[in-house]
């Protein structure tokens, strides 16, 4: 147990030295940065399928290629369909759909749906990663400790006072307690840093903070839920004691697509 505590403080304390001078340097660094957990998130999600066939490598590097353009859309300005380009989405319909006809049974219509699904997916969420951080550095760090003080707190508050189950029988451990601990830390956090780092105070803003906390909570037993349906533990091992990179940033991506979904509406 000493040991395994001791894995997960050390590779915790390397992707801290990696991540966050890349989050305040910004720019290209971080563009860079953004697209290697995109790579490797695809390959997680690819990774699912082992009990399938294999899917072609041409197959495989045209997804890389369509999760690119998707990432490197427009990296500034946010619309109705996330500041994503149409054209890009097109070719990845095309490029992605219509070689099942070429590979035939290697590579059928449900592969290609998968394949555009997370390509889609992480193409769209990376892409807001780095609008947000475009943004402001102080938008980017909001967004991300809100899911931190979030995720910190229920696990701290559930061990020592939870008791009720929040959702068993997708993550055993979490409690009603522990999640409730958890919206209060991250709504008090987010709004002490939106203060200081984005905006004046507003009633509105606590209300979104308070949704963003739930909806990273939600977030993260749906990615729980992926993981309990194909039976693994964590996505890969890149971070020893800690999981893969969907395990890491799990309630983050909810947290960042529904902050856009909110400033497009509101």
């Amino acid at each position: 147990m000493k040991k395994d505590l001791q894995v997960r403080i050390i590779s915790a304390i390397i992707a801290c030295l990696i991540a966050i001078p890349l989050i305040i340097i910004g720019g290209y660094p971080f563009y860079f940065g953004v697209g290697l957990l995109a790579i490797l998130g695809y390959k997680e999600l690819l990774d699912l399928r082992k009990s399938h066939k294999k899917l072609p490598n041409l197959m495989i590097m045209m997804g890389v290629v369509c999760l690119i353009l998707l990432l490197l859309g427009n990296l500034h300005n946010i619309s109705t369909y996330f500041g994503i380009p149409y054209g890009n989405i097109i070719i990845c319909l095309i490029f992605l759909l219509l070689p099942t006809v070429y590979f035939q049974d290697k590579y059928s219509t449900k592969d290609a749906f998968y394949l555009l699904g997370i390509t889609i997916f992480l193409g769209l969420v990376f892409n807001l990663f780095i609008i947000a951080r475009n943004r402001s550095l102080g938008l980017f760090l909001y967004l991300l400790l809100i899911p931190i003080l979030t995720d910190t707190f229920a696990y701290i508050c559930g061990r020592l006072f939870g008791k009720n189950k929040l959702c068993p029988t997708i993550s055993p451990k979490k409690t009603w307690e522990g999640s409730f601990a958890g919206l209060i830390a991250g709504t008090l956090g987010g709004i002490i840093i939106y203060v200081l780092l984005v905006d004046h105070f507003s009633f509105k803003m606590v209300l979104v903070t308070a949704l963003l906390s739930t909806i990273g909570q939600v977030g993260d037993l749906f990615m729980s839920k992926i993981k309990r349906e194909n039976e693994i533990k964590d996505f890969s091992n890149i971070m020893p004691g800690h999981g893969g990179i969907l395990d890491r940033i799990d309630s983050f991506i909810f947290v960042v697509l529904t902050y856009f979904l909110l400033m497009i509406y509101l």
